[in-house]
């Protein structure tokens, strides 16, 4: 058992916010335990043996509100100070990436050395002090410091390959931008924005819409923009085809819910049909999505792998010429620790690729701005930090969907039922804005982008449309009003494709 004592402005926390909370044991994997919060204290009861640790929702004062993990730690009868222990996280983080990225051979690191040098002194101060709540302090401010050291440094380490892949032509070719369509928006309402801006379209085909009853299909909506994208000369990254998120699933396959062997056959006929009618026009397919976090069907491991396995192999077979995409949702695999018939997203990858499944790169989903598992907001080092964890893998990645709002308050529609105020999911430096929203779109196409293995990045909604994934995370209003963050991956865009071999940092979000 673990216990944690929270600290603010110098006195025991009253209350402790254990929304998005989570215990995690080895390579960062969530596994079970029991939290409660209580008198300024939080206990974790863990169900695993061995060291753990607790990532939590944490106010960074002046920096943001951001799920931070502590480093894992032994069980002892003394609390542990949740302040110094996640202060020595972040720090701790960031002495691994400038190692791991090899910062210390750029003279223009040494600036940001000589920062992390005065963090570690406060917070070496802060593990001196003999006073609890001083203590606490102390490493409070040498937390909001490692906080936006961390940043700063995945930022700096960003624009090296950010410049590198500008000055590389072939590497600048392979970086394309794009963005998902609504099945229930007019094609031609966005044609101006959507030509002007991305190199592909993202056309979903969620079964639940497209097989509304069983055995009766209905591809209008989707023909409509297969059709718009091939007169616009606008590549098609098609799918998922399968995805057991509650809101692809059809309602008539539930009656199938313990029949493995008859939903596997009802899966390949569904890819077969919807597969066959665009293989001439899809370009890459996500073929199979979040099948690890949303097990619905209550399939075990091995069939999930081999469902995996043969989903890819039919689409290879019925389009041998298009890419084939495994996407991976909720990255941080908090879902792990509520329901073990899951698999963490890293492992189910790793999984993947051990187990010799015929495709050709992983989709990966980082959505921000939601109370709900995978929506909580991290910062830059972490998100920098999970997309080098595919390197090992040898596959390279598309970002098939990143999405943070522009305003902090449920829209009009309100699908998250208010998990969508940005107080409960965290803020990034402050509350969400049209600018913030643009000022972090820059900051992750710079990390995304200067990752080599990264071939893509994907908005996740053009506009603020009924349908959308977060309220107000679309880069345009609902009347297609561009909003800065619009602009921004514009200019983005064109910086990394100009010719000019003049090496810079991608221009500011403009006012």
């Amino acid at each position: 058992m673990l216990r944690f004592t929270a600290y603010r402005d110098g006195a025991v926390c009253d209350q402790i916010d254990l929304s998005g909370a989570y215990a995690f044991g080895q390579d960062g994997i969530p596994v079970r335990a029991d939290l409660v919060a209580e008198k300024g204290q939080v206990t974790c009861v863990k169900r695993v043996a061995g060291a753990i640790g607790l990532a939590v929702l944490w106010d960074v004062p002046g920096v943001g509100r951001y799920l931070l993990p502590t480093t894992r730690l032994p069980d002892r009868r003394r609390p542990y100070n949740l302040n110094l222990e996640l202060a020595r996280a972040q720090l701790l983080r960031i002495a691994r990436k400038r190692e791991d990225w090899g910062l210390f051979d750029y003279a223009e690191a040494e600036a940001l050395g000589r920062r992390f040098d005065e963090v570690r002194r406060m917070f070496v101060e802060a593990l001196k002090s003999d006073d609890p709540p001083e203590a606490a302090r102390r490493a409070d401010k040498a937390l909001a410091r490692a906080v936006t050291l961390g940043e700063k440094t995945s930022l700096f380490h960003a624009d090296i390959f950010v410049r590198r892949r500008r000055m590389s032509q072939a590497s600048a070719a392979q970086s394309s931008f794009g963005c998902a369509v609504d099945l229930f928006s007019e094609p031609h309402r966005h044609h101006k924005r959507l030509s002007e801006a991305f190199d592909f379209v993202s056309v979903p085909m969620p079964w639940k819409h497209v097989e509304p009853d069983e055995g009766r299909y209905d591809y209008a909506r989707v023909d409509a923009w297969i059709n718009w994208a091939a007169r616009a000369g606008k590549p098609v990254h098609g799918g998922p085809v399968l995805s057991f998120a509650p809101e692809h699933v059809p309602e008539w396959l539930y009656i199938w819910e313990h029949d493995y062997e008859t939903i596997r056959d009802m899966i390949y006929e569904h890819l077969q049909q919807t597969v066959r009618r665009y293989a001439g026009h899809v370009a890459v397919w996500k073929v199979i999505s979040g099948i690890h976090a949303y097990n619905g069907f209550d399939m075990s491991f091995e069939q999930i792998r081999e469902l995996t396995r043969m989903s890819c192999l039919w689409v290879r077979k019925l389009a041998p010429q298009a890419k084939i995409i495994i996407e991976l949702v909720v990255p941080w695999s908090e879902y792990y620790a509520h329901n073990q018939r899951t698999i963490p997203s890293l492992l189910y990858a790793d999984t993947a690729v051990q187990y010799g499944v015929n495709f050709d790169a992983f989709g990966l989903q980082v959505l921000m701005g939601a109370a709900d598992d995978g929506y909580y907001v991290r910062d830059l080092l972490q998100i920098s930090s999970l997309l080098d964890e595919f390197v090992s893998l040898g596959k390279p990645v598309h970002v098939t969907a990143c999405q943070v709002p522009s305003a902090t308050a449920p829209d009009a529609w309100d699908a998250w039922g208010g998990k969508a105020a940005a107080d409960r999911a965290g803020t990034w430096h402050m509350p969400w804005s049209e600018r913030l929203q643009a000022e972090w779109l820059q900051a992750f196409y710079r990390i995304s982008i200067s990752k080599p293995f990264v071939e893509s990045i994907c908005w996740r909604d053009l506009a603020d449309y009924e349908g959308h994934c977060l309220p107000h995370g679309g880069l345009c209003r609902n009347d297609l009003a561009g909003k800065l963050a619009y602009r921004e991956l514009r200019n983005f865009r064109a910086f990394l494709a100009s010719a000019s071999s003049a090496a810079g940092t991608p221009p500011a979000p403009k006012s």
